[in-house]
C-alpha cells in the first residue's frame, strides 16, 4: 500500500536569517520550524517540491515591498535601512517559485500576526521556538 502524499503548506519569513516553517495540511501540526540562510531555505522549498511523498499546496513569503510605513512614523528612517535587503529578498523568492512554477502568495507583513512572543507562540501552539524569524515563518502557515 502506497503512503498517502502529505499536502504542506511552506512559509517564509525573508531577511538575512530566513524563517521557513512547512505545516502538514492533514496532521494539522509542523513538520519542520528552523531558521537559515537564504540559499538554504530555497534548496529546502524545492527539496519538498520535488519529494513525491510531498505536495506543496502554497509557499506563503513575507514580502516586505508591501508593508506600509507613514513617514509620521516614529521607526520610519530606521525601518528603511535594513528594508532594502529583505525587499531583494522577497524579490528573489518570487523569480525562483515562479520559474519553478511553485505555487506562492506574497502577504504583506500587516496581513500576518508577526513578533509573536516565545510564550504566546507556545501557547498557541504547544512548541518552544526560540527565534522570531522562525516563529514569523510559521505563522504565515499556521492552521492552514
Amino acid at each position: 500500500m502506497d503512503k498517502p502524499i502529505e499536502e504542506i503548506y511552506i512559509g517564509i519569513d525573508t531577511g538575512v536569517n530566513t524563517g521557513l516553517a512547512a505545516w502538514s495540511k492533514s496532521r494539522k501540526s509542523f513538520i519542520k520550524i528552523e531558521t537559515c540562510k537564504i540559499h538554504t531555505a530555497i534548496m529546502r522549498v524545492l527539496q519538498y517540491f520535488n519529494n513525491p511523498n510531498f505536495r506543496v499546496i502554497r509557499v506563503r513569503v513575507e514580502d516586505a515591498r508591501k508593508r506600509s510605513r507613514s513617514k509620521s512614523d516614529p521607526n520610519y528612517y530606521t525601518t528603511l535601512q535594513g528594508a532594502g535587503s529583505v525587499k531583494r529578498d522577497a524579490i528573489i523568492w518570487e523569480d525562483m517559485l515562479k520559474d519553478y512554477a511553485i505555487p506562492y502568495e506574497m502577504v504583506a507583513p500587516q496581513s500576518n500576526t508577526t513578533k509573536t512572543t516565545v510564550e504566546a507562540f507556545k501557547k498557541m501552539t504547544g512548541l518552544y521556538v526560540p527565534s522570531n524569524h522562525s516563529r514569523d515563518a510559521a505563522m504565515l502557515v499556521f492552521n492552514f
